[in-house]
């Protein structure tokens, strides 16, 4: 193994990283340069500012795209990864925000490489490894602690170490793979026995070595009795490449080749579009971007409904959903992101509403399922490359009846039309684009799930003797039927010619001006009337007919016949049509049993030949006199079927009024339900528009505790994402120092009792949450609902208040006289002792400078000193010596003592003057 290391930086940062990593490991660590080949037991270290790929077994250095919106390096390197080393690619990921590694992981699950992610509760950052346990394709989850281990197992697994880095699948017992086949099939309702067998069986030994299994017999049993391997392995099977804008060129070709023309002739009904396999939504979404720049180019409306299938019904939910991480934005350009896309939070993207409402997804087997029709464009790229060839051959005659005349396929670029390219034209070779010919084709016949089965895979080996038999017999065979097999026609009942061996032209010549395919038509003189007769006994009983020593004109005379016509039995699909053999009278090669066949030696006299043509106007009138009266029955009975066909005319004129009525009726309901759906979706905007204007952290849960709406405000709380919608509150990281959120919720949905408590986040905020049971309109309690209201400022309100009063229950407890001065030197508030020693009361005092204090006088120049000189630079002073007059009594010397509060919560630059009568 080789490990590299690829961590987001912000260019021109020097990391430290390929230092702190060569002191975990006595492996080598480097740092990446350009061109560095890939060697076992080495670290690689991906410094700031670049891209990293690799291709052949060596890394390389590429500057990141100005223009692009994200720096994703770890997807960029992933890609590359799955392309280069196919099996043998494995992606971890690690602690991470963002979604990068999403996509990539996607195209090494594809090539069947193994993925692993860290446990996203033990992650610092969980974002990235959450993103990339939501698409169902990471195949262990785990702790770092816990990676090594699982590492080495999967590396050290047979599905690697085969000869020729690949497992030899056809080593893989048949009866196996049949039974894995059916019990997939009966658990998941999908038949993949039409899927090529290598692939399979890959996909297979994949996942047997994911649990270490090593034998086929053994995960059969393993499969049996664990149901839900069953679905992880056919999301496995059903693994394909997928993203938007797959091969940009091909895009641009059809947006340039294809639509204009197709937008511009456009028929009333609009232009249907039909992918299937569309996976998770990210081509069906392309094909409606491009459609909806095509009609904006075009200045012409139109109506596009595009529909995407797919066997998997989870990549169909998410696809209807329309919410992809935000490193689709290697995929998609800034423009394209800005026009069609909404950014929600950092770690995705959700596609505008008018693309949505251009596409249909359904679950749907292209196999067995009826195909949509009256289409404009079928595109299927990449799905056929993984069905068996004949199932290939059935489906292109089904895309043929699906399109319109004119209809585009689109195919991918590994795929071709083969030898159905009677049905198609080429529009470009390339991307494989291709015009549905205006040709008659059989109607398709879906196969049945049934037959699927009994087409059970074959191992490679025995396909290829199938199709590839020793030459030698075929020409051996050839070389006898030539030599020794007697001339001989096979026709049908009324004469026409299906097949001729050998040199017939001494007994059939065609007509002149327009020959005709008819073997009495053609039969020599002397050869027309016994073959006409033969032929019409033939039909009556079901013995051979032979006909002896026929003189039969040739160019230079007569020659001596034997005529044999006999019925066809074998092989099944000839049975019903009739060989008629020639043969010279002295090379005869029939021999017919006397007791089984009726021969006549017809020679060269007139009386014989009369008695032939007797015979023949003989059989002519009673054929005559049958088909006179099969004629009059058959009148009699079209009479009546003709009344009959006149009060179902009647019956169907009123059916279709009152059709047409219904389809009045389906359209004002149509109508109806549009402007529901339009109200529903402006209902759901203000929601939402409003809860996130309360400023209010608001999840809905459902009764397992799964999440299904949240607010913006709740991100803050707990690490919350669009595609966390599903998930259990208890996976995802909560922010807050208050270890029973869980528990309460549960409380709540068993008790039906609202719950409060005031908790305190981990940001230092104070929230006040709310716990309530939510109920239906059908007054069901269809979960919980959590509300979250920050109190942070109500709590600092609180603790200034009671720092307040207990400082002033200070004041009012000191003996002395007491002022609270604010940094203007204004009063704040004094106590008892200042109002009894000064003769004044509160309402006089406060906000005044305290020298205006009292009706006596003070020594002002003193005073004056204090202000300017000892309160701005001294926090605390003693003893500073001031004289005041009080009224009636004197000129007193007093000492002021003061501090400064600095320090003191909820009270900072208070001051504190006490007062005492100098002794």
């Amino acid at each position: 193994m080789a490990f590299v290391v690829v961590t987001h930086q912000h260019p021109g940062q020097e990391s430290l990283l390929p230092e702190l990593l060569a002191r975990e490991t006595s492996m080598p660590v480097r740092k990446i340069e350009d061109g560095a080949a890939v060697k076992p037991g080495g670290v690689y270290v991906l410094g700031a500012g670049s891209d990293l790929t690799i291709s052949a077994g060596k890394l390389h250095l590429a500057s990141i795209d100005a223009v692009r919106p994200l720096n994703l390096p770890i997807d960029v390197f992933f890609r590359s990864l799955a392309r280069d080393c196919h099996e043998r690619a494995v992606g971890i990921v690690l602690s991470g925000t963002g979604s990068d590694g999403t996509l990539g992981i996607k195209e090494i699950k594809a090539q069947g490489g193994m993925v692993m992610a860290q446990e996203p509760s033990s992650a610092k950052y969980a974002g990235m490894p959450s993103s990339v346990n939501n698409t169902g394709l990471v195949d262990f989850l785990a702790v770092p602690e816990q990676m090594p281990e699982l590492l080495i197992r999967f590396v050290k697994s047979p599905y690697l170490y085969a000869a020729g880095g690949k497992a030899e699948t056809d080593d893989f017992p048949q009866e196996h793979l049949t039974g894995i086949l059916t019990l997939l099939r009966v658990q998941t309702g999908n038949d993949f026995s039409a899927y090529k067998r290598s692939t399979v069986v890959r996909r297979i030994e994949r996942r047997m070595s994911i649990h270490g299994i090593k034998q086929p017999h053994d995960y059969l049993v393993y499969l049996r009795e664990n149901r839900p391997e069953a679905s992880m392995l056919f999301s496995e099977i059903l693994i394909n490449v997928t993203g938007f804008f797959r091969d940009p060129e091909a895009f641009d070709v059809l947006r340039q080749k294809v639509l204009p023309g197709m937008i511009n002739n456009h028929s009333d009904t609009g232009i249907r579009v039909w992918i299937p396999g569309c996976s998770t939504g990210e081509e069906a979404y392309s094909m409606a971007i491009i459609f909806q720049e095509a009609i904006h180019a075009a200045g012409k409306p139109c109506d596009i409904r595009i529909f995407g299938t797919d066997l998997d019904g989870n990549a169909i939910q998410q696809a209807r959903h329309g919410v992809y991480p935000s490193s689709i934005a290697v995929d998609v350009p800034p423009e394209r992101l800005e026009r069609f896309f909404i950014r929600e939070g950092e770690d995705a993207y959700h596609v505008r509403k008018e693309i949505r409402d251009m596409l249909v997804f359904a679950p749907q087997n292209a196999l067995s399922d009826p195909p949509f029709t009256r289409l404009n464009l079928l595109v299927c790229r990449n799905m056929m490359i993984y069905l068996q060839n004949d199932l290939q051959q059935q489906l292109l005659p089904t895309f043929h009846y699906a399109l319109n005349p004119g209809g585009i396929l689109f195919l991918g670029s590994s795929e071709s039309v083969g030898v159905s390219s009677e049905f198609f034209e080429i529009v470009d070779a390339r991307w494989k684009m291709y015009r549905r010919r205006n040709v008659s084709a059989q109607l398709p016949r879906m196969p049945l799930k049934q037959e699927m089965t009994q087409n059970t895979l074959l191992p490679e080996p025995e396909k290829k003797n199938v199709l590839k038999l020793p030459q030698i017999n075929h020409l051996i065979e050839r070389l006898l039927i030539n030599r020794f097999a007697p001339v001989c026609v096979v026709v049908d009942h009324q004469g026409t010619i299906i097949y001729i061996h050998g040199r017939s032209g001494a007994y059939l010549e065609p007509e002149q001006q327009q020959p005709k395919n008819n073997i009495l038509e053609m039969a020599r003189e002397g050869l027309r009337l016994p073959l006409s007769t033969a032929l019409h006994q033939l039909r009556e009983r079901e013995e051979d007919v032979i006909r002896r020593d026929l003189s039969v004109k040739t160019n230079g005379g007569y020659t001596t016949v034997d005529l044999c016509v006999c019925r066809i039995t074998e092989p099944e699909p000839l049975r019903g049509l009739l060989l008629v053999t020639f043969a010279p009278a002295s090379e005869n090669p029939v021999n017919p049993p006397p007791a089984e066949r009726e021969t006549q030696k017809t020679g060269h006299t007139p009386s014989g030949s009369l008695q032939e043509l007797e015979e023949e106007l003989r059989r002519l009138k009673e054929t005559h006199q049958a088909n006179y009266e099969e004629l009059q029955s058959t009148n009699e009975e079209l009479q009546s079927s003709n009344e009959e066909l006149q009060s179902t005319n009647e019956e169907l004129q009123s059916s279709k009024e009152e059709m047409e009525s219904l389809n009045e009726e389906l359209s004002t309901v149509n109508s109806e339900l549009s402007a529901k759906v339009q109200a529903l979706a402006q209902a759901r905007d203000d929601m939402k528009n409003l809860l996130n204007s309360t400023d209010i952290a608001v999840i809905f849960l459902d009764q397992q505790l799964k999440v299904m709406r949240f607010t913006e405000r709740s991100k803050g709380l707990i690490s919350l994402r669009e595609t966390d919608i599903g998930r259990p509150l208890g996976e995802l990281s909560v922010r807050l120092s208050y270890s029973r959120l869980i528990d309460d919720c549960r409380e709540v949905l068993d008790t039906l009792v609202l719950k409060e408590a005031e908790v305190r986040a981990q940001n230092g905020t104070w929230q006040f949450m709310r716990i309530l049971p939510y109920r239906t309109a059908e007054n069901i309690i269809g979960g919980v609902l959590v509300t979250f209201v920050d109190i942070t400022r109500i709590k600092d309100a609180e603790r200034h208040v009671e720092t307040l009063e207990f400082f002033n229950d200070i004041v009012q407890t000191i003996g002395e006289p007491l002022l609270v001065l604010d940094d203007q030197l204004l009063v704040r508030s004094a106590n008892a002792a200042f109002f009894k020693k000064f003769q004044t009361s509160e309402e006089q005092v406060r906000g005044k400078p305290f020298h205006e204090l009292g009706g006596g006088k003070w020594d002002l120049p003193a005073l004056h000193h204090l202000m300017l000189e000892v309160l701005p630079k001294d926090a605390a002073f003693n003893g500073f010596a001031v004289e005041y007059d009080f009224p009636g009594v004197g000129r007193k010397k007093l000492l002021l003592n003061g501090r400064r509060l600095i320090r003191a919560e909820g009270l900072p630059g208070l001051i504190l003057l006490a007062i005492e009568e100098s002794r």
